[in-house]
């Protein structure tokens, strides 16, 4: 059953066939709806920009309206300060075997980035000089492990994940801003079900909110899950997601916490014109409980993000499109068909979103 997990995210690196759009051209409707939950404004748009590449992005951090990281296959690594109009190709020398899955930034010069795959394939590097050089920090020996996703509380204290060994979720951990890792011991942590794996599909699978919460989102295995750690990962607890999942492709894929109460979870069946009923949870006790979508987002999402400075509003991606609820996560209505597989936004309300053929895109102003 390892091994399905480890095809399954294998296999994601192929997702797509999905025609790109030109930009995103959403509706014109406000996003209030009028029941004193919605945020007020006009609907967002994406606009597209030029990366110069080809490679799948599934990694991404929005640092400001003009700074991003991206990184994905082929061991690349894009870095822009102006917006988007150009990026810097700063992949780390010797990693175009590699798989990047997820990068967390502090500001424009340091960023951590993680690659996935069995054994040694899961790696993690560091800059401090914005990618002119990269120091890796982590190499994973056990060839049981399989490292998905990682986050940061802040600037020096973080977790990686690895889909279970020895029938618990391996946790990384680092408290110098990802220089050094050390594996968390595992008693704090409930046993993985059957088949039960995360998905590197968004960086998005292990979140936090705050300087201890973390949250792991699960699937695979007979029940979607969500964990949750409230010290950073030394104790967990589980709850159902109410995502179905009960199969290799389906799941959990993305998780937003607002804060420490407010949480939004997507995902769904990544399988290409499979359906992906009841795709959106929402909760408001920390993932305590979750409670379906009244109206979920359309399809398969793997990313999904709040917008910033709102109270009810945020985005979720995928392959066939993206959602917006204005109603914290109650309802969602597609506002754009262009296929991305991850999005993050910025405090000074600066979103991107990033995907497959290097399509990069940030919210217009």
């Amino acid at each position: 059953m390892r091994s399905m997990g480890k095809t399954r995210r294998m296999l994601s690196v192929g997702l797509g066939g999905i025609a790109l759009a030109a930009a995103l051209t959403a509706p014109a409707q406000a996003y209030g709806h009028g029941d004193g939950h919605g945020d007020g404004g006009a609907a967002p748009r994406w606009r597209p920009v030029p990366t110069g590449t080809d490679a799948r992005f599934r990694g991404l951090a929005a640092v400001s309206r003009n700074t991003a990281w991206v990184a994905g296959s082929k061991g690349t690594v894009l870095r822009t300060s102006d917006g988007g109009r150009s990026w810097r190709d700063v992949s780390p020398p010797g990693a175009g075997g590699l798989e990047f899955r997820d990068v967390e930034a502090f500001d424009a010069r340091r960023a951590v980035v993680l690659a996935i795959g069995e054994g040694e394939a899961s790696r993690v590097y560091r800059t401090d000089d914005g990618g002119a050089s990269w120091k890796e920090s982590f190499r994973n020996t056990d060839p049981r492990a399989f490292y998905d996703c990682l986050t940061f509380f802040d600037h020096r204290h973080g977790l990686a994940v690895s889909d279970p060994v020895d029938g618990k979720y391996r946790i990384l951990s680092t408290a110098d801003g990802g220089r050094s890792w050390k594996v968390l011991p595992d008693a704090g942590m409930p046993a993985a079900q059957p088949g039960e794996a995360g998905f590197a599909a968004s960086g998005q699978c292990l979140v936090s909110s705050g300087p201890r919460d973390v949250w792991l989102a699960t699937g695979g295995g007979a029940t979607a899950r969500v964990l949750h750690s409230g010290d950073r990962g030394l104790t967990w607890t589980a709850a159902p997601a109410v995502i179905p999942a009960g199969d290799p492709a389906r799941g959990v894929f993305g998780l937003a916490f607002r804060d420490r109460t407010h949480g939004l979870a997507v995902g769904g069946d990544y399988r290409a014109g499979e359906p992906s009923p009841r795709a959106a949870a929402v909760t408001r006790d920390g993932g305590r409980t979750w409670r379906p979508a009244s109206a979920p987002v359309a399809a398969y999402r793997s990313g999904v993000a709040w917008l910033p400075h709102t109270r009810a509003s945020a985005l979720a991606v995928g392959p066939t499109g993206t959602d917006l609820t204005t109603d914290g996560g109650r309802s969602w209505r597609t506002v754009d068909t262009g296929s991305y597989d991850t999005v993050d936004c910025a405090p000074d309300r600066g979103c991107w979103a990033a995907g497959e053929k290097g399509r990069v895109a940030r919210l217009a102003d």
